[in-house]
């Protein structure tokens, strides 16, 4: 199967790289996955048909333009769109409708995942200290000590 995964910023992107190579094998064996990564999450527009300026790289912004592309280009192969983004403030089962409206809306809909990080994805990474401190030997003992995790 192959997936095209959209996530709002870089190191999002760089963490769903190593996840999906333990969760999927290797890119190109069994699976084959495509990581999009914009430059930030934005708003779901208003009015879901309308006219967003596809430069900027701002997801919920284009996200009603891309799936129906998705749609469109992929109702004939074996695929499905991932959308991961962070909860920030907002009511977790109300995002999850708002973002579910936008695919009901698509004809014809793509397969879609949507993945909601309920904490900040960058804390995930930073969760394990101990692997910090072994992949980075050199770090300032004060910079990691002073971090707070996500509860």
């Amino acid at each position: 199967m192959h997936f095209e995964v959209l996530v709002e910023d870089a190191s999002g992107a760089i963490m769903l790289e190593s996840f999906l190579e333990k969760i999927l094998g290797s890119n190109g064996q069994e699976h084959t996955y495509k990581i999009h990564q914009y430059k930030g999450i934005g708003r779901i527009p208003k009015n879901l048909k309308g006219e967003t300026d596809p430069k900027k790289r701002i997801l919920l912004d284009q996200l009603p333009r891309i799936l129906r592309g998705y749609g469109r280009s992929l109702k004939y192969y074996n695929a499905a769109v991932m959308v991961v983004v962070d909860l920030d403030k907002k009511v977790c089962t109300s995002f999850k409708e708002e973002l579910v409206n936008i695919l009901d809306d698509c004809d014809p809909k793509p397969r879609t995942l949507f993945r909601i990080a309920i904490e900040e994805m960058e804390s995930w990474l930073l969760g394990d200290l101990d692997a910090i401190k072994k992949a980075y030997p050199n770090f300032k003992e004060r910079i990691l000590d002073s971090y707070i995790q996500d509860h």
